[in-house]
């Protein structure tokens, strides 16, 4: 029992302990057996003045009625009396254990702390007097002193009672005024002391002490008894017997009454076996060839071996000795590698050369409780050999990537002027060359179409060449790859045609034949500024590059032909150039999604209609190819002669509606109509599934209308919704496709407020809405294609744009006049209008016009109904409207000779340069249009 009180109270670092048992019959009180570290007369009085006062009321009884294993922790009061001892003031109180057997309580286990004691230290004084309470329940009548030396010897599981068995703890109090050593019995078989050497003086104590360890280790327990600080040092013995050991001390001051050292009171183990396995590390430590080196948790160098201090230092023999102040710990990311491992608890590596040592380093950190291991291994010879492999495995991926890229560049080559850009860009520079000459033959003449650093026609002029061979045709006649070494070889191999090459500079060349489907298409021709160029490595590669450089040509040529085409069909699907018409300036742009056809779906048009207003329409294919073309082309045809029949704008979209539908269910189109009318300065837009325009004001202040989008034309079900707007003269407006704006990921609304906000911005850039005409929407036109393709560099559809800047005839171009359905209607006509061309300066159309509006009023009078409107307009053209409430469709007849009438229609289409009828919810307007004198001046808008 002795034995386990020695081994509890250095469990915690404890001042000292006691163990009371209880009688063996039922309620006897507690009685002190064993005292370890305490002053025998002070130990007495332990139970009343430390274990009464520590544990509160009642708590006797639970210490020995809980189960053992637990415990109690008692914090020692703050005041005393004046008659205590002040060793029981100053200690942090008092960890109570009960000793319980199965059926009855025996008795406590009993610790003063000299500081609380942790989680750890509870558990382990816990296992201790389990171990004690099963020794005392077999055997309650043993000796205390023998029950401690018979200590069990069966085997436990607990790591804990491992540690107990194999750890001998003795006790010891040194009383410094006398200088009496006492010792209990564990301590002087520590020592190597006789049993019955418990007390000596402190001399014998200094005779033990290894003279080698004896300054240092007085010194530090003169520090610990001039500060009263806690005790603990570890030294070399030299026992009585002559064998020498370690041992580690660890003790407490204990003032006497007048506050001075009294006593130093503690413990005392051997440490000679973890001191051997400790030193038995140390040396091979010191001696692996690898380095190694230690730091504590503050990163002082606690320790490093002569490969390591060869590696990473010098060390410094004194001062603080951080790692940081080694060579290697100012070698970028050591520190930060360092403190990464230890903060993530983490091993780590990192690969690093310390300044001025030339030498490379791999440092394996590995993070320890007491801080850091630094293991070090010279990889220099390892980094050398790994360059060289890397170097040479570099050079060869560079060279297979110069075939990847070169490959690529000409796979995604289109046009001749592509797979020439690509040679330059991935054959020149990588090989060396600095000049290079694509050569193709054609109908028995050679043709360069491509080169670098030549002038057009000089490589060509090879082929030509009078009274001698020259490479160029050697190469194709035999199709092997010429090297010509240098201008010597050059002038002896081919005498008359060595000035056209020679004379520029270069050194060596290089003609490589192109072969397709078994026959010579022609030869590429590099030149090199050093001799002997290219290397022997590079010609096979360049060999074989001149096969994949011959296809591409191959389908450049092809590409071209079928370009062409596509575009000659482009051209006719599309306006060329948009009409002219007085109520709006118009500009458009179309961007294909395929570059390789340069066709697509999306379509625009400006169509003239009649009393100076203009459509503006456009529209989009779902897809984009030929097919698609074809089938805009279709749309575009219809849309422009369903407007020249005056029909409104939602009866275009049916008709388109049906036509779409008829071509299956894999077609489907969108569709926006708009219609301006100069006079009221509105405009009707009606849309198929079209995203809606954007009109930008007069003031720069740009906005979408709201028009409703119906469905996609093939998908449709009518009638289509139409709506009504005013737009302001010299007004913005804008009509484009999804593919100009639409953007992967971002919504399709977010991206029409983009380019609402770009268009608002641009037009401002380029002045006021108002200003400008058809050269300044052109302008602006690029400006936005310019600044929308930017952002939308990967577009997968067809784009297409239409501006149109809005002109508005004033009141001054405009007459209406309300007639009666009466016989003398025509005559009052005929006067207004006289009147009114006088006023306007159209004097030589007034005979004509008087013949026209007297034919149409007398046909309205005679075959329509009330109300009559007659309307003339000033703008380009004179246009004269009619207007009736009747539905009735006028058609020109061809009249016998015999017949009085039916020759109004033929009189009015002979005296126009243009007449038609279109309709609306109150009835039909007849209208006519004649030029205007060339030397009239144009009215205003």
């Amino acid at each position: 029992m002795e034995f386990a009180l020695h081994h509890a109270v250095a469990a915690v670092g404890g001042l000292g302990g006691v163990v009371h048992l209880a009688g063996p019959w039922e309620g006897s009180a507690l009685r002190l057996v064993v005292v370890d570290g305490l002053p025998e007369a002070d130990a007495r009085g332990f139970h009343e003045r430390i274990v009464g006062r520590a544990l509160p009321d009642g708590s006797e009884e639970n210490a020995l009625s809980g189960p053992a294993g637990t415990g109690w922790f008692a914090a020692s009061e703050t005041d005393r009396r004046a008659d205590e001892e002040p060793a029981y003031a100053e200690v942090a109180g008092v960890l109570v254990v009960p000793l319980a057997a199965p059926r009855r309580a025996l008795g406590t286990l009993s610790v003063i702390c000299l500081s609380p004691p942790d989680a750890d230290e509870r558990c382990l004084v816990g296992e201790i007097a389990s171990l004690v309470s099963e020794r005392l329940a077999r055997s309650l009548s043993a000796d205390h002193a023998a029950s401690s030396a018979a200590w069990p010897t069966r085997a436990h599981s607990s790591p804990l009672s491992e540690a107990v068995r194999s750890v001998s703890v003795g006790s010891w109090d040194w009383n410094i005024r006398t200088g009496e050593l006492r010792y209990d019995v564990q301590a002087t078989r520590v020592l190597g002391m006789e049993p019955h050497e418990t007390r000596v003086r402190i001399g014998s104590w200094v005779d033990l002490v290894h003279p080698d360890d004896l300054p240092w280790v007085m010194a530090d327990t003169e520090e610990a008894i001039r500060t009263q600080s806690l005790y603990g040092v570890e030294y070399r013995i030299r026992r009585p017997d002559g064998t020498t050991g370690w041992v580690q001390s660890r003790g407490r001051v204990i003032p006497g009454e007048d506050g001075r050292p009294g006593h130093l009171v503690g413990t005392v183990w051997d440490t000679t076996r973890t001191r051997v396995a400790r030193d038995a590390v140390d040396d091979a430590l010191r001696h692996m060839t690898d380095g190694f080196l230690a730091v504590d948790s503050e990163w002082r160098i606690m320790f490093v071996n002569a490969e390591a201090d060869r590696a990473l230092g010098p060390v410094p023999a004194s001062g603080d000795r951080l790692l940081w102040d080694l060579p290697a710990g100012r070698a970028p990311g050591f520190e930060e590698a360092c403190r990464r491992a230890v903060a993530e608890n983490t091993p780590a590596g990192v690969d690093v050369r310390p300044p001025d040592s030339g030498r490379w380093y791999h440092l394996r950190l590995v993070p320890v409780p007491q801080g850091l291991t630094v293991y070090s291994t010279d990889i220099t010879e390892a980094r050398q050999r790994d360059a060289e492999r890397e170097s040479a495995a570099r050079e060869s991926a560079e060279q297979s990537a110069h075939i990847a890229r070169l490959t690529g560049a000409l796979a995604e080559a289109i046009t001749m002027e592509d797979v020439v850009r690509a040679t330059a860009e991935h054959v020149l520079r990588p090989f060396g060359a600095v000049r290079m000459a694509i050569i193709t033959l054609s109908g028995g003449s050679a043709q360069t179409v491509g080169s670098l650093g030549y002038p057009a026609d000089e490589p060509a002029a090879l082929w030509a060449q009078d009274g001698g061979a020259s490479p160029l045709t050697e190469t194709v006649e035999s199709r092997v790859p010429l090297f010509l070494g240098s201008p010597a070889e050059y002038r002896r191999r081919y005498p008359r045609s060595a000035s056209a090459l020679t004379d520029g500079g270069d050194r060596s060349w290089a003609f490589l034949p192109l072969v397709v489907s078994g026959r010579v298409t022609g030869c590429c021709l590099l030149a090199f500024p050093v001799p002997n160029a290219p290397r022997p490595e590079d010609r096979s590669v360049l060999a074989a590059l001149c096969g994949l450089l011959a296809q591409a040509l191959e389908r450049a040529r092809l590409y071209d032909a079928e370009h062409e085409r596509a575009q000659e069909l482009q051209r006719g699907l599309l306006p060329q150039r948009l009409p002219t018409v007085p109520a709006v300036d118009a500009a458009a742009r179309y961007l294909p999604a395929d570059r390789r056809l340069d066709i697509g779906g999306d379509w625009y048009d400006v169509i003239p209609l009649s009393a100076e207003r203009a459509a503006l329409v456009i529209g989009d294919v779902m897809g984009h190819g030929l097919s698609e073309a074809a089938t805009m082309g279709r749309l575009r045809t219809a849309v422009r002669t369903l407007s020249e029949l005056e029909l409104p704008p939602d009866e275009i979209l049916t008709h388109l509606n049906d036509l779409v539908s008829e071509l299956g269910d894999d077609f489907y189109a969108t569709c926006l109509y708009a219609v301006y009318d100069p006079t009221s300065r509105m405009c009707d837009f009606a849309s198929a599934g079209h995203l809606p325009p954007v009109v930008v004001r007069p003031d720069g202040a740009a906005h979408v209308p709201r028009v409703p989008a119906n469905a996609p034309l093939g998908a449709a079900t009518p009638p289509f919704d139409v709506l009504r707007a005013e737009v302001p003269d010299g007004s913005l407006i804008a009509l484009f496709t999804d593919g100009l704006v639409e953007s992967r990921g971002h919504d399709i609304d977010d991206s029409v407020d983009r380019f609402t906000r770009l268009l608002a911005a641009t037009a401002g850039d380029d002045g006021p809405p108002v200003a400008g005409g058809h050269d300044a929407l052109d302008g602006l036109c690029d400006s936005l294609v310019t600044s929308l393709t930017a952002t939308l560099r990967n577009r997968r559809d067809d784009a297409a744009l239409l501006l149109a800047r809005t002109h508005a005839l004033t009141s001054e171009n405009v007459a209406v006049w309300p007639l009666s359905a009466e016989p003398t209607a025509a005559a009052r006509a005929r006067e207004m209008i006289r009147e009114q061309l006088t006023a306007w300066g159209l004097d030589d159309l007034v005979m004509t016009t008087e013949l026209v509006v007297s034919e149409l009023v007398a046909n309205v009078v005679r075959h329509a109904q009330e109300p009559v409107t007659l309307r003339l307009l000033r703008g380009r053209s004179l246009v004269c409207e009619v207007s009736d409430g009747s539905l009735t469709t006028p058609h020109v007849r061809r009249a016998a000779d015999t017949d009085e009438g039916g020759r109004g229609l033929q009189l009015v289409s002979a005296l126009t340069h243009r007449w038609g009828a279109r309709y609306s919810v109150a009835g039909k307007t007849i209208w006519t249009e004649q030029p205007l004198p060339e030397t009239d001046e144009r009215p205003q808008e």
